[in-house]
């Protein structure tokens, strides 16, 4: 399984964030490379780039898991919509991981990705 997550964009006074981070802390995994979301706004378009070369998408909103097969025809709305948040700004933290990009957090959905 993953140790590294390729990319983080994430706030440091995110309450979430700090969450995943704490995740992170506790499983070992390093982060190559972070991008904090207050100072670099990533809107729907550059949002929907990110997700160039990927193979998966998992959304977490709340407790619910939605996990997206990027390799398949997608309606680009619903895609903004797992993405964006209230500000219009991609949501945060975001992590790339291989060619996973998980938006949100639960600890469930990063314990598939980095357990094992």
């Amino acid at each position: 399984m993953a140790r590294t997550i390729d990319w983080l964009y994430h706030r440091k006074s995110c309450t979430t964030c700090k969450k995943a981070h704490g995740f992170l802390d506790r499983a070992g995994v390093t982060v190559a490379e972070q991008a904090d979301a207050t100072k670099h706004k990533i809107d729907g378009e550059a949002a929907l780039q990110l997700l160039n070369g990927l193979k998966t998408l998992i959304a977490v909103k709340g407790k619910k898991i939605e996990r997206v097969d990027l390799g398949k025809p997608q309606d680009k709305e619903n895609l903004l919509s797992l993405m964006i948040g209230p500000t219009g700004n991609l949501r945060a933290p975001t992590a790339r991981v291989g060619k996973t990009m998980i938006v949100g957090f639960s600890e469930e959905a990063y314990s598939e990705i980095f357990s094992g």
